[in-house]
């Protein structure tokens, strides 16, 4: 088991193997931290997880209460699935759109398609799980994988990411800082907890949000007034 000092040192380590690009090991922030313009956008989706022990299930993911948890009960890697009900886009960073594009054999017209429409309908860009390392300890996920498809057939990975011994809210971007991000369209979203803490074999995750842009308010104009009066006069009535 590494030392805090050897974690620390091996948190400021780039590129680690099978760890996302430049992803860092996350710690988690104290406050639930979105952009104003965001929303949250599974309230609607259809939750399941791998196992549960009894009392601790899927519906504690979504309690908004931080003292409640959902604890597996079973083999790693321990799921959490999302399906929506109808497709929903993955905006995902450009270093990620190669290996997304030969995954889901996205052509260029149809990328340019996505970014138009994510520009009206806007995308999943954040997953953010609450999880607690000082009450939970080994059963604090330490490895997570996000997965994306169109159900348990296909889901590809499109984000891994290491956290260290995180307290709080960790946030997980999917997409980059370059505006001219790939867009993926999917009907389901796989968070896997592929380990934990102390090699723990159980998890606990205590509350999961994902989150998107909100919806242009201007149906077919590709890009958004943040003032109650321009939204009044840009359209003629």
């Amino acid at each position: 088991m590494e030392s805090d000092g050897e974690e620390e040192a091996a948190a400021a380590t780039p590129g680690t193997a099978g760890a996302a690009p430049a992803a860092g090991r996350l710690k988690g922030c104290p406050e639930l931290s979105v952009e104003g313009d965001m929303r949250e956008m599974a309230k609607t989706a259809a939750w399941s997880v791998s196992s549960c022990k009894p009392g601790n299930g899927v519906a504690s993911l979504r309690d908004d209460s931080l003292d409640t948890y959902w604890q597996s009960d079973g083999a790693q890697p321990h799921l959490v699935n999302i399906q929506f009900q109808k497709k929903v886009q993955l905006q995902v960073s450009r270093r990620a759109a190669a290996a997304a594009s030969a995954r889901f054999g996205l052509d260029g017209w149809r990328v340019i398609f996505f970014f138009l429409l994510n520009l009206l309908f806007g995308g999943i860009q954040l997953v953010v799980l609450y999880v607690d390392f000082k009450l939970d300890e080994s059963y604090t996920p330490s490895k997570i994988s996000i997965r994306a498809g169109d159900g348990f057939h296909n889901l590809k990975e499109i984000k891994t990411v290491d956290l260290l011994k995180p307290v709080g809210w960790v946030h997980i971007s999917l997409s980059g800082t370059d505006p001219r991000e790939t867009f993926i369209h999917t009907f389901m979203l796989q968070i896997a907890v592929l380990a934990n803490h102390l090699n723990g074999r159980d998890t606990h995750v205590r509350q999961i949000k994902i989150y998107g842009p909100r919806p242009n308010p201007v149906p077919h104009q590709p890009f958004h007034f943040t003032s109650r009066e321009c939204i009044m006069y840009s359209t003629i009535r």
